[in-house]
């Protein structure tokens, strides 16, 4: 399928794009302090919507499962995180405003589905915030102090099944836990234990030399181990794996692309990993059977 070409019309740098679960709808972020929301149909794409609400560069951009109606969340430089939901057609209204980070909030992430409407948050003020809906509207918020006390860059969750077991198991409760990456160049695993996230895994995952840009964990699908991909202002990618719980986490370097790496992502199966870095391209990468890794296709500009 040839790429398809979307002109945003925002009037500064955008920083994230996100598609909605049924891959009709794109949701941009942008410096010009806008979120705009744009229709996709075939080969053709309209805009839809324009979302004001922020007073500073909008980082980024997340939709929630559709389980919970038609629900966007933003982050923004100027420390706070919006909840927007579409009441009509195209028309979005600020459900909700958080204000609980004193810096910059660099990275959202909503939680699987089965774990509720559930949305992680990554500051440069070194914290990482969880709010969680209720039934009556309001939400709960619990917090991990100092996560990275230079500044939290990255937020992911892990899938909710357990190791081995495929969606809708139902064997064992679900899982809620979090990676996380930040300026100490570091990725750190957290779980939560009884209403209080704590580590889960000591010490952090240490390989990067630089800035952690971003993570991302993989689904398992029935997988039985692990996998969160990391990249880094150093160049390198790195695929953690552990085997079983409990156990030590193992690095190995996928690539060093020799220029700062922004982005890493899963596709839904978690067995095809897509890489963007600062000279605009877009790699994929697939794992063999014998468990390396290898370049599947490049998307140039």
């Amino acid at each position: 399928m040839p790429a398809q070409k979307i002109e945003t019309g925002h009037e500064d740098a955008l920083h994230d794009v996100a598609m909605d679960y049924y891959g009709k709808r794109l949701a941009t972020a942008s410096s010009d302090t806008t979120i705009k929301i744009i229709g996709i149909t075939g080969s053709s794409s309209q805009q839809l919507a324009v979302l004001h609400g922020h007073k500073g560069p909008v980082w980024g951009v997340a939709w929630a499962h559709p389980k919970f109606g038609s629900i966007l969340a933003s982050c923004s430089y100027d420390a706070q995180v919006i909840i927007w939901k579409e009441n009509n057609q195209n028309e979005w209204l600020q459900a909700h405003v958080f204000n609980d980070h004193k810096s910059s909030v660099n990275s959202i992430a909503w939680a699987p589905h089965e774990l509720g409407l559930c949305l992680a948050c990554g500051s440069s003020d070194g914290d990482i915030s969880v709010f969680t809906a209720r039934d009556d509207g309001s939400w709960d918020t619990t917090r991990i102090e100092q996560a990275h006390p230079v500044g939290v860059t990255s937020v992911s969750w892990a899938p909710s099944t357990a190791l081995g077991a495929f969606i809708g198991s139902g064997l064992l409760d679900p899982v809620q836990k979090l990676a996380s990456g930040g300026c100490d160049n570091m990725v750190k695993v957290w779980r939560l234990y009884n209403g209080s996230w704590k580590m889960d895994y000591s010490p952090a995952l240490q390989m990067h030399t630089d800035w952690v840009r971003d993570v991302a964990w993989a689904p398992n699908l029935g997988l039985p181990k692990s996998t969160i991909a990391s990249a880094s202002q150093d160049g390198k990618v790195i695929i953690w794996t552990c085997g079983k719980e409990g156990e030590q986490w193992k690095g190995a370097i996928l690539k060093d692309f020799k220029t700062p790496v922004w982005r890493v992502s899963w596709s839904l199966t978690g067995n095809l990993l897509s890489v963007a870095d600062a000279n605009n391209n877009v790699t994929l990468w697939k794992e063999t059977v014998d468990d390396e890794w290898q370049e599947v296709n490049a998307i140039e500009p």
